[in-house]
């Protein structure tokens, strides 16, 4: 008998091992992605709310890449709706200066927003 066996029908190699033929498999993506606060969210979401997705990413190997893509697009969409709308609301470095429990205030404000619009439009879409 053969040592390694092609088999056309799934596109497999297979290799002996004592009496009986084992797939030659390969795990992907070797290296893990740092993944941030945003990554983990939606990991967490789709573990619990889209299985499906879920188990589809993780057997197809590309689980942890597609996180690191959502990560990424989620903390620059983020930083970008923090500085359009303190932008538009007025609060500068020179607001900090001048009344900073104010300031601490309406950042905080304008953060719990821009992570409810990322949430709405990126994790939990």
């Amino acid at each position: 008998m053969e040592k390694y066996v092609y088999n056309n029908y799934n596109g497999l190699w297979y290799e002996l091992q004592g009496d009986y033929y084992i797939p030659c498999l390969v795990l992907g993506e070797a290296d893990p992605l740092p993944i941030g606060m945003w990554g983990r969210r939606y990991l967490r979401y789709i573990k619990e709310h889209r299985p499906v997705l879920y188990n589809t990413l993780l057997l197809g190997g590309k689980l942890n890449s597609h996180i690191a893509q959502i990560d990424q697009q989620a903390a620059a969409r983020f930083d970008l709706l923090m500085k359009q709308i303190a932008e538009r609301e007025g609060i500068t470095e020179g607001f900090k200066e001048h009344n900073q429990m104010v300031w601490v205030g309406r950042i905080n404000n304008i953060r719990n927003r821009a992570e409810e619009i990322v949430n709405a439009e990126i994790i939990f879409s």
